[in-house]
């Protein structure tokens, strides 16, 4: 069953806005790759961007490259392992989709490979900035589509309540935590 409802794109930075690890993945010429990344954000509203920092000796990179797209995705904790093993092997040396055997589907707007279970996706087109993302590693997408899980995600908002899934963050050494609890000063929190 899906859980998955779109998001408005205007809102769609909510979906990055707590800083949790992403997975990175991008397709070219018939081959796909998806890696973790701990440092992706939030950096527009209208139209919606984000950044994200990718090694350039990456196989994720050269794909992003060669075809202009990417995607963010928001792995749930239960998918902690899956976010540890992509993020420390190379896809130079093999398919880590088939690897690992991630369950993937298409992103609805660009042809770039998806794993399920992710709490959000966001599928982004690059905005090409060769200083940045020479000097830097550092690439800014357009989000051209965004969904995510209702059960955490709906109204504009995560809701990490009860048994909601949770999202996960990376510290260092294999160390992760858990979102917390929402907690609101002064009314409302998004400063609306």
């Amino acid at each position: 069953m899906s859980y998955l409802d779109p998001v408005e794109l205007p809102k769609a930075y909510r979906l990055l806005n707590h800083g949790p690890t992403v997975l990175v993945s991008s397709a070219a010429h018939g081959q796909r790759n998806i890696m973790a990344a701990a440092w992706a954000m939030p950096l527009d509203f209208d139209p919606p961007k984000v950044l994200v920092v990718v090694d350039r000796n990456t196989l994720t990179r050269e794909l992003m490259e060669a075809s202009g797209v990417f995607a963010l995705q928001v792995p749930s904790t239960e998918q902690a392992q899956l976010t540890m093993d992509v993020g420390t092997c190379s896809g130079r040396d093999g398919d880590k989709f088939r690897q690992f055997a991630i369950a993937s589907h298409s992103g609805s707007a660009i042809d770039v490979p998806l794993a399920d279970g992710c709490l959000a996706y966001l599928e982004c087109r690059i905005i090409n900035e060769p200083h940045n993302q020479q000097r830097y590693d550092l690439f800014i997408g357009e989000v051209v589509a965004a969904r995510a899980d209702r059960r955490a995600f709906s109204e504009g908002r995560w809701h990490f309540e009860g048994e909601a899934p949770r999202s996960l963050h990376y510290v260092a050494g294999g160390a992760f935590f858990a979102t917390g609890d929402a907690f609101s000063v002064n009314g409302s929190a998004d400063g609306e």
